[in-house]
């Protein structure tokens, strides 16, 4: 099915990452005050913070993983003298490190905002529904481990390496790469693409927001004057 592989690995990239970029520039410039992740911090805290912290760490790991380990040439790797299967053992180890405690974060979260009755009812579909395909998509990045193993020299890597950077260099024939490639890495790949489509429309926006305004931001205290109390309390 050549036709369906072109059209999911060599189309449908530009189509999420253009629905990416324009969605959330036109969101944030339309509805602002939809910006936020919606928190439900004052219910079931303790569930919340262990499974936020667990999440948001996995979720940096896989992200900086995948940006450095895809998009950085094969040339730089070479120059540096770390081989393809050097390279193929270290995503294996921290992908795989960086996806359990994802995991576990997220069905943590997940739980919570399932089986809590009062964060079920301030849940919309959209928040359950973006958590979903999150660990769906953990589960097949988890699950391509096994397949990796079987090619420790770092075959398969490369190849998604080329087709990563042949999509963001706008070069002919990215999908071409991926063709033999596992099922579960075309479901993985897949799957992420799809998440990145729905992205602007939901709260993973708050990604895409650093307030790094805060640290220069001036300090204000709030002062009572006593005198001014004891005024009022003699009225």
């Amino acid at each position: 099915m050549e036709w369906l592989d072109q059209a999911l690995f060599g189309f449908y990239p530009y189509v999420a990452l253009a629905v990416l970029a324009l969605g959330s520039v036109l969101r944030f410039d339309r509805e602002q005050y939809t910006w936020r992740t919606g928190s439900s911090q004052l219910l079931r805290r303790r569930q919340l913070v262990l499974g936020s912290i667990l999440f948001h760490v996995g979720v940096l790991m896989i992200f900086a993983g995948h940006f450095v380990g895809l998009l950085t040439p094969i040339a730089v790797w070479d120059a540096l003298g770390v081989s393809h299967g050097a390279k193929q053992m270290l995503a294996i180890v921290a992908g795989g490190v960086a996806g359990v405690l994802c995991l576990a974060g997220g069905l943590l979260l997940l739980h919570r905002r399932l089986f809590d009755p009062r964060i079920r009812a301030t849940s919309s579909f959209g928040d359950v529904a973006i958590l979903v395909l999150l660990l769906a998509q953990l589960s097949l990045g988890l699950g391509t481990i096994p397949i990796s193993l079987q090619h420790r020299d770092g075959t398969e890597m490369i190849k998604f390496m080329y087709w990563a950077q042949s999509i963001f260099t706008f070069q002919p024939g990215a999908a071409d790469y991926v063709t033999e490639a596992h099922w579960v890495f075309k479901a993985h790949l897949t799957l992420g693409l799809t998440i990145l489509l729905v992205f602007p429309f939901t709260r993973l926006v708050h990604m895409l927001s650093a307030p790094i305004w805060y640290l220069n931001r001036r300090g204000w205290q709030i002062v009572r004057s006593k005198n001014l109390a004891a005024g009022r309390s003699t009225r």
